[in-house]
Parts: structure tokens; C-alpha cells; sequence
């Protein structure tokens, strides 16, 4: 068992909508290719619990926590080497909307520079869930 803590981010953005509504409208894996732009371009298909996407490696298997009360949309994701991602996400309530947060764990080997673009590449997600679900963008 790996006992080591790393080094993290919690990367968030305010959305102006109900936070049950947000979460209803976004929870489903295929919500995700609306926005996530990492699987954007991709195709995501069911695989037993998982689902799989292609990514620049190979193929990327994502398992997704089923739908609950509470806003969680955590995920596993598992890249082509078997590297094993875990990916906090939440939609909370902020007032009368939502706040949606991200973590994003510093791996080892993983250099400053690599870091702060993964970070900004989050932001940058974030962003267009946002232009994607407040009530003057488009709705989900």
C-alpha cells in the first residue's frame, strides 16, 4: 500500500444554477463529453462497471461513482500504461447555486511546469461546464 500524501489542488467555479439541478443535468459519464475536453473528441463506450475512451496512448477506462444524494462525481480513471488516476469532483451548494470543485493530485515525477498545465487544462473545463449550464448559455 502506497502511504505517501500528494501534493494537491482543488481547482472550483461558481455556477448560477441549483446545485441538484447542475448535478441531475451533468452526473451521466456522456454528460462529460459536453465539456471535459480531455474526452471531447472522443468516443465513450460502456465496458461493464467502466467506460472506455481513446486517448493519445491508448485507450483510457474511466469508472464513474453511481448517482447519489449527496453530488459526488468522482471517477478512477486508468490510462493505457495502468497508471490509476483518482479524480475528486463535487457539486455543492453555493447560496442558490452551485459551486463545482475538482482535485487534481500532483503524481511523482510529475514537474512544476506539467502541474500548473493540468491545473489551467481543469480551469479551462470548468469554464465550459459553466458557459455550458448557466441559464443564459445553452442548457443541458
Amino acid at each position: 500500500m502506497d502511504h505517501r500524501i500528494f501534493e494537491s489542488r482543488t481547482i472550483s467555479i461558481s455556477i448560477n444554477r441549483h446545485w441538484k439541478d447542475l448535478y441531475e443535468a451533468i452526473w451521466k459519464p456522456q454528460a462529460f463529453l459536453q465539456w471535459a475536453s480531455g474526452l471531447s473528441s472522443s468516443q465513450l463506450r460502456a465496458d461493464g462497471d467502466a467506460w472506455i475512451t481513446e486517448g493519445p496512448d491508448g485507450p483510457i477506462r474511466i469508472r464513474f461513482t453511481a448517482h447519489n444524494e449527496f453530488g459526488i462525481m468522482d471517477h478512477y480513471v486508468t490510462t493505457a500504461d495502468g497508471t490509476d488516476f483518482y479524480v475528486p469532483l463535487r457539486v455543492v451548494q453555493n447560496g442558490s447555486g452551485a459551486e463545482v470543485m475538482l482535485t487534481l493530485f500532483r503524481l511523482p515525477g510529475v514537474t512544476d511546469e506539467r502541474f500548473e498545465a493540468d491545473v489551467n487544462w481543469v480551469q479551462r473545463d470548468l469554464k465550459a461546464l459553466k458557459d455550458l449550464v448557466e441559464p443564459a448559455g445553452p442548457r443541458l
